[in-house]
């Protein structure tokens, strides 16, 4: 899934096996298309040849299509970057302003603002008074815009420029001339990135213009990068000025993959990353091994990883239909593995592995020793790998640290989204920043350091649990999960049900303040030793008094974690 980077920098011929091609198909028939299209050049003439003009950050592919343009007859214009580009490697074009006759204006940020230009892109040619008024002006048609923006400026979001230097890299040229080119898409045809380089070349040479279907493909992706690029620099200016939810919120996502289906055979999907954030993420990964996963395997991918991540000591989640039903810590990753494993052996039959570490080959061999669906870790020994290969059908990825082409942060990768219908409810994402400080022991008998180790272990893993969510941990590793229950009571007797004898001498957490004691008494009589909740329930000195009788330590942090 994950992307490659790309070229922002000047590139030749042999720097774009996509262009070469290009070059190859079209050299041969570039004497029939100018043959078709024989008219003067003059720009001021209004003559029947294509004019195009090119004005690109990313030169990927630049200079072979570019030199496929004028072996077909084309009038080729260029800005002053991608001009320079061309001229070294030997591809002369015309420059911009021969369309204006200016120079470029304010430290080169005014290059194309002038009617020379536009009203050649945005005239219509069937109404018969623009075209004639081209004609009194001496304006020329603009049959092909190529215009790719440069990217909003990492380092913007890393945070390495002023608010001044941000705003000096934001693109005011190219966005115009896209959405410009893209509204009269019925005669402009609109390229906006190199991948499209072929099919419109192609185009030109099997039948001498851009397909009207095509045309209008293009333009809806130029408006959707217009629209994206604005949404981008939207975002900083909000993060700079500290406005977490802006009245008009905009979130950029760009297609990575599609899927086979979605959540049943009869559902379309596909896969989309967002372009803002700084640290790497399952959307990220990197496929090593097996079939593409599909959505539900995306989400239980996406499940594990982020609950394995979330402990700082060598852990083994293992997850089915995002819920957790095997989790543990340990200084040795595969014991950390098998202790997880242990929490539900059942359960975790056809289920997704989540590991925090680089895989290594003991853990990779014990993980072959069981039936699963896919696993998911930051890296992998090469060994593992090897061992890991003895199941071909296993799907492998690996999580970056960082995302590919040095992606930025403008605040909405803190965001968490959930769907209604008609609209999206938006909130902070859920994290711990607990300090232990703010723990408060509310019963006569303190926790012992072992159960505090627990109870902080499982505190951080119930909030991984859809709600209402209890889980029971000993000696770091879950040993019964009570997941999605509408009753807290039940969650707690599933929880007991799962642990079986392992409940004695486990600590207990709750995503949520008990409404009632009964839960406690009947965690207390299964041998829990220690519970952590957020407290707050009107009953809470009826639920401190059951652990008191039953020699129970208790916590509360003040908080909660619903997940629903």
């Amino acid at each position: 899934m994950r992307r490659g980077g790309q070229t922002w920098a000047a590139a030749g011929p042999e720097d774009s096996e996509s262009g070469g091609a290009v070059l190859a198909i079209l050299a041969a028939n570039s004497r029939r298309l100018a043959q078709t299209r024989a008219a003067p050049s003059d720009p001021q003439d209004g003559g029947s040849r294509v004019r195009a003009l090119l004005s690109v950050a990313n030169r990927e592919g630049l200079v072979p299509f570019a030199q496929a343009l004028l072996d077909l007859g084309v009038d080729v214009y260029a800005t002053e970057g991608t001009r320079e580009t061309l001229s070294s490697a030997g591809v002369e074009v015309r420059p911009i302003s021969d369309l204006t006759t200016l120079p470029s204006l304010a430290g080169g940020q005014v290059k194309t603002f002038h009617p020379g230009i536009y009203a050649g892109i945005v005239a219509r040619r069937d109404r018969p008074d623009q075209v004639q008024e081209l004609e009194q002006q001496g304006i020329g048609p603009i049959d092909l815009v190529v215009v790719n923006l440069k990217p909003f400026a990492p380092q913007v979001g890393a945070g390495q420029l002023t608010l001044e230097e941000a705003i000096d890299a934001i693109d005011i040229g190219g966005a115009p001339l896209l959405a410009a080119a893209a509204r009269n898409f019925t005669a402009v045809t609109v390229v906006c990135s190199p991948a499209q380089y072929d099919e419109v070349a192609g185009d030109l040479r099997d039948h001498g213009h851009v397909k009207p279907e095509r045309r209008q493909r293009l333009a809806a992706e130029a408006f959707a990068t217009v629209a994206a690029y604005n949404a981008e620099v939207a975002a900083y200016l909000n993060q700079q000025a500290r406005i977490r939810f802006p009245v008009q919120l905009t979130v950029v996502l760009e297609k990575t993959s599609d899927l086979r289906y979605g959540e049943n055979p009869h559902q379309d999907a596909a896969l989309y990353r967002e372009t803002s954030h700084r640290t790497g993420t399952l959307a990220d990964a990197e496929l090593l091994q097996g079939g593409s996963p599909s959505f539900n395997d995306l989400l239980d991918l996406d499940a594990a990883y982020h609950l394995a991540a979330d402990f700082a000591a060598p852990t083994v989640s293992i997850v089915k239909h995002r819920n957790p039903v095997g989790l543990a810590s340990d200084d040795n990753l595969a014991e950390a593995y098998r202790r997880s494993l242990e929490t539900d052996p059942v359960s975790a039959f056809g289920a997704t592995v989540g590991v925090n570490r680089q895989l290594d080959a003991e853990t990779a061999q014990d993980i072959a020793g069981n039936a699963y669906e896919a696993v998911v870790a930051p890296r992998y020994a090469p060994a593992a790998l090897q061992v890991l290969s003895g199941k071909p059908d296993l799907t492998v990825m690996s999580v970056p640290a960082t995302p590919a082409g040095g992606m930025h942060d403008y605040g909405i990768a803190n965001l968490d989204f959930k769907r209604i219908s008609g609209g999206l409810l938006v909130e902070t994402l859920d994290r711990l920043d607990m300090d232990r400080s703010q723990l408060r022991v509310v019963t006569e008998r303190r926790p012992a350091l072992e159960e505090l180790t627990d109870l902080l272990f499982a505190w951080r893993a119930v909030r991984h649990v859809p709600s209402n969510a209890v889980v029971l941990a000993r000696n770091a590793a879950l040993v019964g999960v009570g997941a999605g229950q509408a009753s807290r009571l039940v969650a707690v007797e599933i929880a007991l049900h799962k642990a079986g004898d392992r409940a004695k001498m486990s600590c207990l957490a709750s995503d949520a303040y008990f409404p009632f004691a009964d839960a406690i008494q009947l965690a207390a009589e299964r041998g829990v030793t220690a519970i952590i909740q957020p407290g707050g329930s009107r009953r809470d000195e009826m639920a401190i008094d059951i652990a008191n009788r039953h020699h129970m330590a208790m916590v509360f942090t003040g908080r909660r974690h619903f997940r629903h």
